[in-house]
């Protein structure tokens, strides 16, 4: 029996039958009382196939996953993930807050970003969280300050700009010379020595991240390198880190997600099992956000027309960039898929796009599907991170709806 959650109740007359397709199974949902398109469909079943797959390649080693909350801040989802033991890596006072409301323990949080303000640093220290991952001195000495007038000690990790890139998109890259994260290697020693002489401090390790969708494991092994070279610096300099947090990064299969439903989990902690020397005690932290959920989630929407110019077919869909921003903001293509077509219908070619008054408002150009008509229902598949999170009401449209499927 098919158990499907809502985030609320809804009831849409239709009589067109969807499938929404997976490696692991064929699932018929009649469109009665599911939400008016577009809306994020969530397969929970493959989203605990994946937080289990991780758990099982971790397990007996000093590893602890931290889910990236900025990926896909939905409840449930967040309940899902909590439930299998991660904690939380967050970058905002609301992502705190949305945590906490979630289950996860602060004692399993971590807090990272550019900007912390007053307010969010004072919410972390209230809640007294595992460890701020602090990006600039400023930031440092705030920390501080803050944690000295709340009679707190702050736990605190700096996060290393490793200079390293990382062969994704430029807007996507956070760990070359040129990006606004972390504190350049040359300034490390200064900054360790000074987290050491506040008293409203407790430096807890070191911290870095290379990025977002990164498909190579060799930027990985080289931060190990550039990582083992630092423990040795500061192992001649008798300072000792209790955390050693990689962050994350890892990304997935947009053009074959049945293929590939789960990502190189195995390939990825393996490489820093072989290439990392963690001293002893020592604690590896990962903060993986896309990789856990991207597959999971599709933005179903509608054909509103199919329109033909002289140059170009277009299919125009009911979902736009405001549900999901990625292709416009990234130039990020996902498969795309018509559900209501026959596997052997004739094929066009079309560009895909929203109906959101922006040029770049287009999910794909020059899309071979299948002849496709007014009504039919198509997939955006791999949405599951970056894309319910991201949506606006520019134009003021409407935020999209959730649906969840457990078997």
């Amino acid at each position: 029996m098919l158990n499907i959650i809502f985030s609320r109740t809804f009831c849409v007359p239709a009589k067109t039958t969807i499938l929404i397709k997976n490696v692991m199974y064929q699932l018929p949902l009649q469109l009665e009382s599911l939400p008016p398109t577009p809306f994020y469909f969530y397969d929970l079943d493959l989203l605990n196939s994946t937080l289990d797959e991780v758990n099982r390649l971790i397990e007996g080693k000093p590893f602890w996953v931290h889910y990236a909350v900025k990926a896909n801040s939905n409840l449930v989802i967040l309940k899902n993930i909590v439930s299998k033991g991660f904690g939380a890596d967050l970058v905002s006072g609301e992502e705190i807050e949305v945590a906490l409301e979630a289950g996860f323990s602060p004692s399993r949080m971590m807090f990272a970003g550019v900007g912390k303000t007053d307010r969010e640093i004072n919410l972390g220290l209230v809640h007294d969280i595992a460890c701020f991952n602090v990006e600039s001195i400023p930031e440092l000495q705030v920390i501080d300050e803050l944690a000295q007038k709340a009679g707190k000690v702050a736990r605190v990790a700096i996060r290393v700009n490793p200079d390293i890139d990382a062969h994704t998109h430029s807007y996507i890259t956070t760990a070359t010379a040129d990006n606004k994260f972390g504190i350049s290697i040359e300034m490390l020693p200064q900054v360790v020595e000074m987290a050491q002489s506040l008293p409203g401090i407790q430096l807890m390790g070191l911290h870095f991240h290379l990025g977002s969708q990164i498909t190579l494991m060799e930027p990985y092994r080289m931060l190990c390198e550039r990582i083992n070279s630092l423990l040795d610096f500061f192992d001649g300099r008798n300072v000792h880190f209790k955390i050693i947090d990689v962050g994350g990064g890892l990304g997935v299969d947009y053009a074959n997600p049945d293929a590939n439903p789960i990502p190189s989990l195995e390939q990825f902690f393996d490489i820093f099992s072989t290439h990392l020397h963690l001293r002893e005690g020592q604690q590896l932290h990962f903060e993986l956000g896309r990789a856990l959920v991207a597959q999971c989630g599709s933005l179903i929407a509608r054909v509103v027309y199919v329109k033909e110019n002289r140059n170009k077919k277009f299919v125009i869909l009911d979902a736009g960039m405001t549900q999901l921003v990625r292709p416009a903001l990234y130039q990020a293509h996902h498969l795309i898929q018509n559900l209501s077509a026959a596997h052997d219908s004739e094929t066009d070619v079309y560009d895909v796009v929203g109906p959101i008054c922006e040029s770049s408002d287009v999910f794909g150009h020059n899309e071979q599907l299948p002849i496709t008509h007014r009504g039919d229902i198509f997939a955006i598949r791999s949405a599951g991170a970056y894309g319910e999170v991201m949506a606006s009401r520019y134009n003021m449209r409407a935020l999209p709806q959730s649906v969840f499927y457990r078997s």
